[in-house]
């Protein structure tokens, strides 16, 4: 770090732009070396999230809540 403060603004900036960069390729690394989840459904997977958002309580029985959408 104090190596980094005698640094110019711009290459301090660029320092901390690789040090995103490897953080970034470890986060990548490390979800590619996990297991993959075979035969589990999308429902199981997304199962902790249920409920998590407020919206209307229409949006699935209502078939107007697209009227007029794309046109």
């Amino acid at each position: 770090m104090d190596k980094v403060r005698i640094l110019p603004p711009d290459k301090q900036q660029e320092a901390l732009d690789f040090v995103e960069f490897l953080l970034a390729k470890i986060h990548r690394e490390g979800l590619s070396n996990q297991p993959q989840n075979s035969g589990i459904s999308a429902l199981i997977m997304a199962q902790e999230y249920i409920g998590c958002v407020e919206a209307a309580n229409n949006l699935s029985t209502n078939k107007y809540y697209l009227d007029g959408y794309g046109s």
